[in-house]
């Protein structure tokens, strides 16, 4: 499936969706909506000049959005390859890359948030289990924590550690290697 038929079938799962693609409001496909108008609370498409479809979708539809991705027959993403924590500056969030192997197309699904001293999304893990180690990666050097994970505790370093590494904030005199 291209890029363009995966958006045009996303945005038929939402009531009015809107998209943008590099900032450029684009009109859906005739037969996918009437002259859809965008709605930033649900989705927001963008290719980043990226090979795959990036997709920012609201914290609040994270889990449901990504439930349908993996059991929609059409899309089936069947896949979780890369799951990472970013520090934006602003605001902290989760990169998804997920890929469909029956039908070897790949999505890219980005989820933000600007809180920074409670970062919280729903955990994916009962989606896709590799997610549970990747969650507890992210938790661990950024400090974001996942609703309904089954073990959410650090993974690498120690529990006594403070703070979160890969925070673009995070300030380690002790530890700090200045060349």
């Amino acid at each position: 499936m291209t890029n363009e038929a995966l958006r045009i079938l996303i945005s038929s799962w939402f009531p009015n969706p809107e998209f943008e693609t590099k900032s450029e409001p684009v009109e859906v496909a005739e037969g996918a909506a009437s002259k859809a108008i965008i709605n930033p609370n649900l989705l927001e498409f963008t290719e980043e000049g990226s090979q795959f479809l990036n997709v920012l979708v609201k914290p609040e539809n994270l889990h449901e959005f990504m439930n349908k991705l993996k059991t929609n027959s059409d899309t089936c993403f069947d896949y979780l390859f890369c799951l990472t924590g970013v520090d934006w500056g602003a605001e902290l969030g989760i990169v998804y890359h997920l890929e469909s192997t029956q039908h070897r197309h790949n999505i890219v699904v980005k989820v933000k948030t600007e809180d920074r001293e409670n970062p919280t999304f729903d955990s994916v893990c009962d989606i896709w289990r590799t997610a549970e180690f990747h969650e507890r990666e992210v938790f661990d050097f950024f400090g974001i924590t996942f609703n309904n994970h089954p073990n959410l505790k650090r993974l690498f370093l120690t529990p006594e550690w403070d703070g979160f590494p890969l925070r673009k904030d995070y300030v380690d005199e002790i530890n700090m290697v200045i060349k």
